[in-house]
């Protein structure tokens, strides 16, 4: 089981959706695709044209965001690796930074 996503409905005005994964953590691209879905909803009403431009949109999105995430990990390890290291602990310190 690699990535669930398990949708629950609690009522017409609220739903709860679960994601899960074994055996590590979520990639920025699953976040991502799960940040993006909150933001751009798609109605299937809409006109075909509208509708393949928010697609469009949903995608795009979703690749800048994953973009901006990897970043954001890469910082927090620098930010990490520099602590350990400070505190004296070289070797662990190298594990961070290769990760």
């Amino acid at each position: 089981m690699n990535n669930m996503s398990f949708p629950v409905t609690m009522s017409n005005d609220f739903k709860v959706e679960v994601a899960t994964t074994n055996g590590r953590g979520s990639t920025p691209e699953e976040v991502a695709q799960r940040c993006v879905n909150k933001i751009v909803g798609i109605s299937e009403n809409a006109p075909p044209a509208i509708r393949d431009q928010a697609r469009e949109y949903r995608n795009a999105l979703e690749k800048t965001i994953a973009i901006y995430m990897r970043q954001a990990i890469q910082s927090d390890r620098t930010t990490v690796y520099n602590a350990i290291k400070d505190a004296g602990q070289l070797e662990l310190a190298e594990y961070i930074r290769k990760m």
